[in-house]
């Protein structure tokens, strides 16, 4: 039987910017937009500004109709994303299996180093307290045998909280849980099951897996079934390399100008180029992310013929690809690349490719020295139309 721990860190957003400005403490706090963004979403909320109701992927406007005196913020994703890796190179201390969920979450396979604690509590502890001593902030951890159950457990008694899950106490847990906090049972699917007359785990119980899976298909069925008598076999399955780098822009305004997306073209490309340079990789595919003001979302790819890491090839090919699309106003622009090669092969028929790359790591260096933006090119800049 397996030991699985869930980490999950407490309103993640609102926590680091606590303490970053003590004066929030205590106070709704909304991260996502200022209080008057026509399109902002909260991203996260603090436990003070949940309690009017706000929550995740809720509108700003909404949010501030809800709670008029909270203090509403566009946050900061570099820092957050600098704690997170703080707190994620805590667990490989823990256990060698991490599976990272998000920027503030994780499941570790503590199978095997139960032995190391005087109780799985303790081991629970020592692991909020490795976080709290290390970053300043609180997690809620469960510890249960599956990842289902760990995750439910981690969420049982937030914040700051801690619950080991027995196995012999797993179906008195699960019994009144409502059928909606089954792992992929979405609102369509649960209003299928208040429809069949099942509100709660116990109301499952009764019914066969033939009976569920007639009723729901084979798949849900199936889940439902198992999930519902805390049966949960996935493994916790470490980190992957990335498949691509990445980077898009969520526009305030929808935008129609040509000269405007050609910028923020050249400044996710710098910034894409950047992260693949980092990481010692090249690409061949460069490919393109518009949602138009409707909502209607299209990608465009190209691969080469060769593999480059520099961002002037970056940029041309997202520049050609865009020009390519019959553009209406645009909502959110991205560029990605991906189809990694470990290395290079100069092409035969062009001697551009080399000095292309040496300029951008020759800027790539001068950025690290003094500044990000330190130096960039002319095409990242503002024109007017």
């Amino acid at each position: 039987m397996r030991t699985i721990m869930h980490v999950d860190m407490d309103a993640f957003f609102a926590a680091v910017e606590i303490l970053d400005h003590p004066e929030y403490a205590g106070r709704p706090l909304i991260i996502g937009g200022r209080k008057d963004s026509p399109r902002g979403v909260v991203s996260t909320a603090s436990y003070e500004a949940r309690k009017f109701g706000v929550h995740s992927a809720m509108p700003i406007a909404k949010a501030a109709m809800l709670c008029p005196e909270g203090i509403f913020i566009p946050g900061r994703m570099g820092r957050y994303q600098d704690v997170s890796r703080q707190i994620h190179g805590i667990f490989p201390e823990f256990s060698p299996l991490v599976e990272p969920l998000s920027i503030d979450e994780a499941f570790l396979d503590m199978s095997g180093c139960e032995h190391f604690y005087p109780s799985l509590e303790d081991m629970g502890h020592r692991l909020k307290a490795r976080i709290r001593e290390h970053t300043g902030l609180t997690a809620s951890v469960g510890i249960a045998p599956n990842k289902f159950l760990a995750k439910l457990a981690s969420d049982w008694k937030k914040p700051d909280g801690l619950l080991v899950l027995d196995p012999t106490d797993v179906q008195g847990f699960l019994r009144n849980l409502p059928v909606g906090k089954l792992w992929g049972v979405g609102k369509k699917s649960e209003a299928i099951l208040h429809g069949l007359g099942l509100y709660q785990v116990s109301d499952i119980l009764p019914h066969s897996l033939t009976w569920l899976q007639e009723k729901l298909g084979s798949a849900l069925g199936s889940q439902v079934y198992y999930l519902s008598r805390g049966i949960d076999d996935r493994p916790v399955v470490p980190e992957t390399e990335a498949q691509s780098i990445g980077h898009e822009i969520t526009f305030g305004e929808d935008q129609d100008s040509t000269s405007f997306l050609r910028q923020q073209l050249a400044q996710m490309s710098e910034k894409v180029g950047l992260r693949l340079r980092d990481k010692g990789l090249y690409a061949r595919t460069v490919s393109i992310k518009v949602r138009f003001h409707d909502f209607r979302t299209i990608t465009r790819s190209h691969t080469m013929n060769r593999s480059f890491h520099d961002d002037d090839t970056i940029f041309g090919e997202a520049l050609h690809l865009l020009e390519q699309i019959n553009l209406e106003p645009v909502r959110l622009l991205g560029v990605t690349v991906s189809n990694f090669q470990g290395g290079t092969q100069l092409s035969l028929f062009s001697g551009d490719d080399q000095p292309s790359s040496l300029v951008s790591e020759l800027m790539d260096s001068i950025n690290r020295k003094y500044s990000p933006g330190a130096i960039t090119k002319g095409r990242t800049l503002p024109t007017d139309d």
